[in-house]
């Protein structure tokens, strides 16, 4: 009902109302344990033995099982969502730059929270995960372009899933001696939001709308998913016959409307809308290369105009990751090896 699942089901509800495919031309297998490979082969196995053409697994552990597929049957097309494996033209991975939007939902937490207050942040994974350290650095580069002296404390649940641990780590988070003020969160129920609520504080939401659930106007905005855009095109792809020719694979960014945050609570604080939309400008504007990871630093006049400077981007311990005006790191960096917090963010254990 909300979460990552909820989000890949809405958007393959978008695709097939798009395309006019029929109900029983899109089969599902749900509730795959993604670190149960004997699971995950049968479930494929399944879905090859009802005919279908194009299989898309959505969690990051079922990678390895769709390439081995990908082998065993080269006229079957594979797509693998937030994984980086593929398969000469049958197999190929999807994720996009969702740390952008992380970066627009630093904005909001950061005007809401006290000049160099606390921010928390409740993760899957720590640094062995290039997509949660990303989506972590980025948010807090967000946080830093309107409260540049704040602390994001981050910590682990080394799990997607755990309900249990999301409330109670983002309950530890807003509890002394953090005391943050808003949680934000790569997992995937809406405990945080709820923990925030409950606090009488705020939150930032992930993978679908959390103002939707019982936290209501507490969740700031969510940062959202918008798979059908992929979906969609992936499944005309594979009609006309172009993967493995125009199309291999995708790597989505902003303009693309892959993803964005929601629209924003009557709880955020004045001028956030207007700074909010000054970066959407720029992640919109093809002819602007500036990106999150490099070492051109945003910040805001008191009018709200953007101002750039150039300024190094460093680890956490001081380590210059980029030089002073430098380019934004290579995605390969953002999505396969960014091993380290950046200055500003604090891991909590």
């Amino acid at each position: 009902t909300s979460g990552y699942t909820y989000a890949h089901e809405q958007g393959i509800r978008y695709m097939q109302r798009e395309l006019g495919l029929s109900d029983d031309q899109v089969k599902r297998q749900g509730n795959i344990d993604d670190g149960d490979s004997a699971a995950i082969l049968k479930a494929l196995d399944e879905l090859i033995a009802d005919g279908c053409n194009l299989i898309f697994g959505t969690s990051f552990g079922y990678m390895e099982e769709l390439q081995q597929k990908a082998k065993e049957y080269p006229e079957i097309l594979f797509s693998h969502g937030t994984g980086y494996l593929s398969y000469k033209y049958n197999y190929n991975n999807y994720f996009g730059r969702i740390y952008q939007a992380r970066y627009l939902s630093g904005i909001v937490a950061g005007m809401k929270a006290s000049q160099g207050g606390s921010i928390g942040y409740v993760s899957a994974y720590g640094t062995t995960i290039a997509e949660c350290t990303s989506g972590v650095n980025a948010f807090a580069l967000g946080v830093q372009t309107v409260n540049p002296t704040a602390t994001v404390y981050v910590k682990t649940l080394n799990s997607w899933w755990d309900p249990t641990n999301e409330k109670a780590y983002a309950e530890a988070l807003l509890n002394a001696p953090y005391n943050c003020e808003v949680i934000a969160q790569h997992c995937d129920s809406d405990n945080p939001p709820v923990a925030a609520m409950e606090a009488g504080k705020f939150s930032v939401g992930y993978n679908s709308d959390m103002s939707k659930t019982q936290a209501g106007d507490s969740v700031l905005a969510s940062v959202v998913w918008n798979w059908g855009v992929y979906y969609k095109l992936a499944v005309e792809m594979a009609i006309a016959g172009e993967w493995g020719k125009s199309f291999g694979n995708y790597y989505g960014d902003y303009s693309d409307g892959l993803f964005d945050i929601t629209e924003l609570s009557p709880n955020c604080a004045a001028g956030t809308q207007e700074r909010v939309d000054a970066v959407r400008a720029i992640f919109n504007d093809k002819n602007d290369s500036w990106d999150v990871f490099s070492g051109v630093k945003l910040s805001f006049d008191a009018e709200g105009n953007v101002i750039r400077t150039n300024a190094a981007l460093k680890k956490a311990s001081g380590e210059e990751i980029v030089a002073a005006g430098g380019a934004s790191v290579a995605d390969s960096v953002i999505t396969g090896n960014m091993p380290y917090w950046i200055e500003g963010v604090e891991y909590v254990a």
